[in-house]
């Protein structure tokens, strides 16, 4: 009996931003666009932003025709299966983010792990990481880095939590990566400024690749000497390194 031929799955990159044809073109490779064209169904973390992204990068295809499943924060492990199957079956899948590259701090990294023990082929493409971009831009530590996703949100676990952080980059000479609840970007920015030493250098990196990109590192001196940058329900990116 022959062995069945399994689908692939593609991960596909989105724009950063809103979706827009002219931003797709700008930052994603030819190859991320056209295997995007060719494939007929989808994992996504939202069925209406998703094909609001993919009318933005195939514009000639008919979205109402795409399969399109959900794997998002509420989906249950045993669900995974179920996406799974289409790619047992000989089906080419894509797997997308609500922004940028698939996988990275998202669910879809659960596909991803299924798939590798059903002995599919994974393919990932190549897009824009507003981790990786932070990290490229901040001027600190890119041979020694470790992404921590949210930090905790109450006062109180979030100082302990950025104390234990700048000292373990002190000790490791690595640069730490989080994020934030765009609403609470300046609450958090302001738990830096009360929490770290002087010496410590912080990289803001703001909707990067957006028409409002932002991006500067400064010390927590410094930073102190500043106006302080608009981040309120804006995407940023935090990097910090301990001297």
């Amino acid at each position: 009996m022959p062995t069945p031929t399994l689908g692939t799955l593609y991960l596909i990159p989105v724009p950063l931003g809103a979706p827009d044809s002219s931003a797709a073109e700008a930052c994603l490779p030819a190859r991320a666009l056209a295997i995007t064209r060719t494939l007929d169904r989808f994992v996504v973390e939202n069925a209406k932003t998703a094909r609001a992204m993919i009318k933005a990068m195939a514009p000639e295809r008919a979205i109402r025709e795409l399969a399109m499943d959900e794997l998002n924060e509420h989906t249950p492990p045993t669900q995974i299966a179920e996406l799974l199957a289409p790619l047992l079956a000989g089906e080419d899948v894509g797997l997308m983010s609500e922004a940028g590259c698939p996988a990275v701090a998202d669910p879809g990294a659960l596909l991803v792990e299924a798939a590798h023990r059903a002995g599919v082929r994974v393919v990932p493409l190549v897009g824009p990481s507003s981790i990786l971009l932070a990290v490229m831009g901040s001027g600190l530590s890119g041979q020694r880095f470790a992404f921590h996703g949210y930090l905790p949100a109450k006062g109180e676990e979030r100082t302990r939590a950025l104390r234990d952080l700048e000292s373990d980059s002190r000790k490791a000479g690595r640069a730490q990566v989080f994020i934030e609840t765009p609403y609470r970007n300046a609450a958090l920015f302001d738990a830096l400024l009360a929490t770290c030493q002087p010496t410590t250098r912080v990289c803001i990196a703001r909707n990067l690749t957006q028409p409002d990109e932002w991006l500067k590192t400064r010390t927590i001196g410094a930073w102190k000497k500043e106006r302080p940058p608009e981040l309120e329900r804006r995407p940023t990116v935090f990097v910090l390194q301990a001297s």
